[in-house]
C-alpha cells in the first residue's frame, strides 16, 4: 500500500524521524558521493516514498550543478521537504556525525600507534588516496567530458593547474571554465522536468541565503592566512567548500592548499587522513573533522575538529537551499547549462592536476608502489570492489613489505 501524498509531493513527517533514518544511512552508506544516491534513493525513494521520482531526480540535478558536497545538499534538501528547517540539520548533522567521530578518532589515535606500523599504514593510505583518486578522474572524464570541447576543457585546466599550482589559480580556471562554456559550448542538455520542487520558503528567503553565503565569504577572506585559530581555519575551510564544484574528491586539491600550505598539517597527515576517509561511511568532506583535530596542536580537537567540519560544509548548504527557489528558471537558461558544463569538465582537470601533484609525487616511490595502487585501482575499476578493499589492500600490503 502506498504512502499518500500532499499536493507537494512530499509527506511532511518530523525531524526526530529525519534524524533517526539519516543515522542509518550515516552509518551504512559507503562508497562515495554517487553511491550515496543510490541510497537515498533505494530508502526515500522507493521504501519510504518521502518524495517522488521526479521530485528526487530535480534534486539531484540541483546539488550536482553547485559546489559543495553534493551527497549532503541532497540529504539536507530531504530533511528541509520533509521536516521543514530542522528537518535539514536532523538530516545533515545524522548522516555526518558518525564519519566526522570516526575521523576524530582516528587523528587523535594514530600517533599513538608504533612508529614503525604508523609509517607504514600511513604509506598505505597514501597509496589508497592514489587510487581512489585515479578511479575517480577516471569515471568522472568519462561522464562529464563526453565530447572534444570538454575533453580540450579538462586538459587545458589540468596543464594550467600543474603550470600554477595556486589556489587563485584553481579560482581562475572555473571562471575561466564557466565563461568559456556559456559563450561557446554547444550541447550540453537541460533537464526535462524542471518544475515540481516545492519549499517551505520562498525566493525571498533564497536571496537571503545567497547573500549569506557571499557575505560570509568575504568576510572570511579578510582572515585569510591568519596562523592556525579558529577563525583562520573557519577561514581556511569555508573558502574551500565554497569553491568545490564537484565534490567528493575535488576537494582534494582545495583542501591541500588550505592546510598544507600554512603548515597546519603535513602531507603525510593529509593524505593519511584522505585515506582513512575511503574507508569509512558518510560524507568524504567529513575529512575536515580529521583535518580539524589535526591543526589543533595542543588546544580543545573536538572543538577545532567542530569549526572545520562546519565551515566546510555550510557554503554548500547556504547554496542549495538559496538556488532551490530558482531552480526552475536557471534550468531553463541554456547559457547557464553550457557554462555549468564546462565547469565540469574543468574540475576534472582540476582533480587529474591533484592525482600527479601532490597524491604520485608524494605517495608512489618506487616500483612496488606502483604495482600495489595498479592492484587498488583495478580492484575499483575491473572488479568493482568498494573503496574499503582498497583501504585494506592498500595498508596490508604496505605494513607487509615493510616488515620484509
Amino acid at each position: 500500500m502506498s504512502i499518500p501524498r500532499s499536493e507537494q509531493g512530499v509527506e511532511p513527517g518530523t525531524p526526530g524521524e529525519v534524524f533517526r533514518v539519516f543515522l542509518k544511512l550515516g552509518l551504512t552508506s559507503f562508497g562515495g558521493p554517487i553511491a550515496h544516491l543510490g541510497y537515498f534513493r533505494a530508502e526515500l525513494v522507493r521504501r519510504r516514498q518521502w518524495v517522488t521520482e521526479e521530485l528526487f531526480a530535480q534534486l539531484v540535478a540541483v546539488c550536482q550543478i553547485l559546489p559543495g558536497p553534493a551527497s549532503s545538499q541532497l540529504g539536507f534538501s530531504l530533511g528541509v521537504l520533509r521536516a521543514g528547517w530542522l528537518g535539514g540539520v536532523a538530516a545533515f548533522a545524522a548522516f555526518t556525525l558518525p564519519s566526522a567521530l570516526l575521523l576524530v578518532g582516528a587523528a587523535l589515535a594514530l600517533p599513538l600507534a608504533s612508529s614503525g606500523v604508523a609509517g607504514a599504514l600511513i604509506h598505505g593510505l597514501k597509496l589508497t588516496a592514489f587510487a581512489v583518486v585515479a578511479d575517480a578522474v577516471m569515471g568522472m572524464s568519462k561522464q562529464l567530458c563526453p565530447d572534444t570541447p570538454r575533453r580540450a576543457i579538462a586538459v587545458l585546466a589540468a596543464a594550467w593547474l600543474l603550470l600554477s599550482p595556486a589556489a587563485l589559480a584553481q579560482l581562475a580556471v572555473v571562471a575561466v571554465a564557466a565563461l568559456v562554456g556559456a559563450l561557446f559550448l554547444r550541447g550540453a542538455s537541460r533537464s526535462n522536468d524542471t518544475g515540481g520542487v516545492h519549499l517551505p520558503f520562498g525566493r525571498a528567503s533564497g536571496a537571503i541565503l545567497l547573500f549569506a553565503f557571499i557575505a560570509i565569504l568575504l568576510v572570511l577572506a579578510l582572515f585569510a592566512g591568519t596562523d592556525s585559530n579558529l577563525v583562520g581555519l573557519a577561514a581556511a575551510f569555508y573558502r574551500s567548500g565554497a569553491l568545490v564544484f564537484g565534490g567528493g574528491h575535488v576537494v582534494l586539491p582545495l583542501l591541500q592548499q588550505a592546510v598544507v600550505s600554512p603548515g597546519w598539517a603535513s602531507q603525510d597527515q593529509f593524505l593519511a587522513g584522505y585515506g582513512l576517509a575511503q574507508a569509512i561511511p558518510g560524507p568524504l568532506f567529513a575529512l575536515a573533522a580529521y583535518l580539524g583535530a589535526v591543526a589543533a596542536r595542543g588546544h580543545d580537537a573536538l572543538l577545532f575538529a567542530t569549526v572545520a567540519l562546519l565551515a566546510l560544509f555550510l557554503p554548500g548548504l547556504l547554496l542549495v537551499a538559496g538556488v532551490l527557489p530558482y531552480w526552475r528558471t536557471l534550468a531553463r537558461s541554456q547559457r547557464a547549462i553550457s557554462g555549468i558544463a564546462a565547469i565540469n569538465a574543468a574540475v576534472v582537470g582540476l582533480l587529474g592536476a591533484a592525482l600527479y601533484d601532490p597524491i604520485f609525487i608524494s605517495g608512489v616511490s618506487n616500483g612496488g608502489d606502483m604495482a600495489i595502487v595498479s592492484i587498488g585501482t583495478a580492484l575499483l575499476r575491473v572488479w568493482r570492489m568498494p573503496p574499503l578493499a582498497v583501504v585494506a589492500w592498500c595498508s596490508v600490503a604496505s605494513v607487509a613489505r615493510a616488515s620484509l
